[in-house]
């Protein structure tokens, strides 16, 4: 099984000056690829080159599944991922002019406005769209390949040492009880953090977010710039034996415990992750294909257990452990796509100001 840390984050400010020095440069590349050329011969014809993906530094298929791709398309499979949804979305509108990726995948659902807007992908429609996909579809560039929910986790075992009983809500979170006892994202540079910052407005409204977040914070809750900071350093159910039993993290994580953590329902918001053929690509046809492979059955029946992700096809079997300890919540909560996309950037510069008025 993959480490749940593969969901580890990266800073923007970091990022950004990775990705000027060091955007051409593939981060990884598929080991067994270029041991299974001769197999794609036999297979698909003669070897077609390669196709570069632009991905999140989530990003983590098993050997033989990236091997079966070559076999089964010709192409080899290198990608760069420089770090979250947020990050990759920037890449792509940098580089628009002189693209150097053919696809991208780990678009989620609240930077796809703003790809979609900077016109970044060229339209494709796969050839075979999974059951469960119909209700993520965001137009003709953007296909969904698997989603989850963003939720707060809790560490069990701490709040039954300490007697306290574990909050529920959103509200609950800002309680003097819970004080200094949440760690988050910072939505300025973490996707879900963003997610998080989605779910305060559809609880609160626009009229009641911003002093949500002041009560949050004001609360102690800490702000890290991503994931892994949070979850693998802060969290003290994480690696790192952190002093903070609450955490932002996914409905999915509490699979990795195996019930030592659970998240907390009325908390979540749903993130799906799209692929895309990237515009004035130099491999179109490679792209083309590599998506149309994420939505096959042999990498979406291991997405859970490689990205801790849903699969975005209803049809895949999950591991059994997800059953028990990864349920998806029936009532996420959401925002209108379209008012995220007219919103969201004033929504991360409001709670932005407030987090630097704390320092």
């Amino acid at each position: 099984m993959k480490s749940h840390a593969t969901r580890g984050l990266v800073t923007l400010a970091v990022a950004t000056l990775f990705l000027g020095a060091c955007s051409t440069t593939p981060s990884s590349s598929a080991p067994n690829a270029a041991q299974s050329e001769s197999a794609a011969g036999a297979s698909a014809g003669a070897h077609k080159g390669t196709v570069t993906v632009l991905t999140h530094d989530s990003f983590a298929l098993p050997d033989d599944v990236i091997a079966r791709f070559t076999s089964q398309t010709g192409y080899t499979l290198k990608t760069t991922a420089p770090g979250d949804a947020g990050v990759v979305a920037n890449q792509l509108i940098l580089t628009k002019d002189n693209p150097t990726v053919d696809a991208v995948y780990g678009i989620d659902n609240y930077s796809a406005s703003k790809i979609s807007d900077a016109g970044v992908l060229a339209d494709y429609t796969p050839h075979d769209l999974p059951t469960g996909a119909k209700p993520y579809e965001l137009g003709s560039a953007l296909a969904p390949i698997d989603m989850g929910d963003v939720c707060v986790n809790v560490d069990h075992a701490y709040f039954t040492k300490a007697g306290i009983p574990e909050p529920a809500t959103l509200d609950d979170l800002a309680q003097p009880r819970y004080a200094k006892l949440f760690v988050l994202e910072n939505p300025a540079t973490s996707s879900p953090g963003v997610a998080f910052l989605v779910a305060t407005i559809a609880a609160k409204g626009e009229s009641g977010y911003q002093q949500y977040w002041k009560d949050l914070l004001n609360n102690g809750a800490k702000l890290d710039q991503g994931w892994s900071e949070a979850y693998e350093t802060d969290f003290s159910a994480g690696g790192g034996k952190g002093k903070y039993p609450l955490v932002l993290s996914y409905s999915s994580s509490p699979a990795e415990t195996e019930g030592a953590t659970g998240s907390l329902p009325a908390t979540c918001t749903r993130q799906v992750e799209y692929a895309g053929v990237v515009k004035g690509a130099k491999n179109a046809p490679g792209a083309q294909a590599f998506i149309d492979f994420m939505l096959s059955d042999d990498v979406q029946k291991v997405i859970p257990e490689n990205m801790y992700m849903y699969p975005i096809n209803t049809e895949i079997k999950l591991p059994e452990q997800w059953a028990k300890f990864a349920s998806l919540t029936d009532k996420p909560l959401t925002v209108d796509a379209a008012k995220v996309a007219q919103s969201r950037d004033a929504w991360i510069k409001a709670v932005s100001a407030i987090a630097e008025s704390r320092k």
